[in-house]
């Protein structure tokens, strides 16, 4: 079945980094797109970031680049997410996403709180 599973948030003061991974399982991400999008309560989920197949482009939410980097190790199915220089507003629940045989699929998210 397939599955993702992200994982390293935790409770970071503003200016702090944090390093989210997402772990796939049921199939292989290596000729897939993958992004990462991040939710705060009341609000829909927004793009942040995603990488292509080979990494060998990717993109970035204005409000992110420069500050957070995706990368991915097809070998160890995983995606990540560094994130330096956090900010309140970088407070949401993060999650990871792909797009297989036409379906999406997303993972439970993990937690992200930026406060003094």
């Amino acid at each position: 079945q397939v599955q993702l599973v992200e994982s390293g948030g935790g409770l970071v003061q503003p200016g702090g980094s944090l390093r989210l991974s997402c772990v796939a399982s049921g199939f292989t991400i290596s000729t897939k797109t993958m992004t990462w999008y991040r939710q705060v309560p009341g609000k829909e989920r927004e793009l942040v970031a995603g990488i292509t197949s080979t990494g060998d482009s990717t993109n970035y939410a204005d409000s992110v680049k420069g500050r957070f980097t995706i990368s991915r190790d097809n070998a160890k199915n995983t995606v990540y997410l560094q994130m330096n220089n956090l900010k309140p507003e970088d407070t949401a629940v993060y999650y990871c996403n792909v797009s297989r045989v036409g379906i999406g699929y997303w993972g439970q998210g993990t937690q992200v709180t930026v406060s003094s």
